[in-house]
């Protein structure tokens, strides 16, 4: 599996960013994901809860930021 050029979280919630090569150049996509325990077992999901969701929309912003100011670098 390919590590993240940069990981955001918050609570459960995280996005985490990819550097990825195309046949365009490089370009960037971002992985969205929460973490939950199932018995002694850590599980991810790309499923969000009411609750979970405002934690969601932030991991994004941040990521999309990241990603901006990244793409915004490269010009």
């Amino acid at each position: 599996m390919t590590k993240p050029e940069k990981t955001f979280r918050l609570g459960r919630c995280s996005a985490s960013v990819f550097l990825n090569k195309g046949k365009g150049g490089p370009f960037r996509s971002v992985s969205l994901q929460r973490r939950y325990r199932e018995g002694e077992q850590w599980k991810t999901s790309t499923s969000f809860t009411l609750v979970e969701l405002p934690y969601a929309a932030m991991v994004l912003d941040m990521a999309l930021h990241y990603v901006a100011l990244k793409e915004a670098s490269r010009s």
